[in-house]
């Protein structure tokens, strides 16, 4: 039913999405999909780091010891615009 496509579809696809979102939104939208595609990135390397910590015997968090459950998870390098602060899991869940 579908074929390949080939650049003739990719050229017409193109020009649909100009004609619908203009020339100026187009390097906006093409910026944010980058930014978001860094921070899913970090995340995923944040969440691979956090499994292989847990992996390893740690001491049982102590009452009171709030500051540890903190961290801040930055998009990219240098990027503190999008660096936002993460409140870990706690054990304390109702079952």
């Amino acid at each position: 039913m579908f074929g390949k496509i080939g650049v003739p579809e990719i050229l017409l696809i193109l020009v649909v999405v100009l004609l619908l979102f203009g020339a100026k939104k187009l390097p906006d939208m093409a910026r944010s999909l980058g930014k978001s595609a860094r921070i899913l990135k970090s995340e995923a390397k944040a969440m691979k780091a956090d499994g292989q910590q847990q992996s390893a015997p740690a001491d049982p968090p102590h009452p009171g010891q709030d500051d540890a459950t903190h961290r801040t998870i930055q998009a990219a390098p240098g990027d503190v615009t999008s660096s936002r602060p993460v409140s870990e899991p706690s054990d304390t869940t109702k079952r």
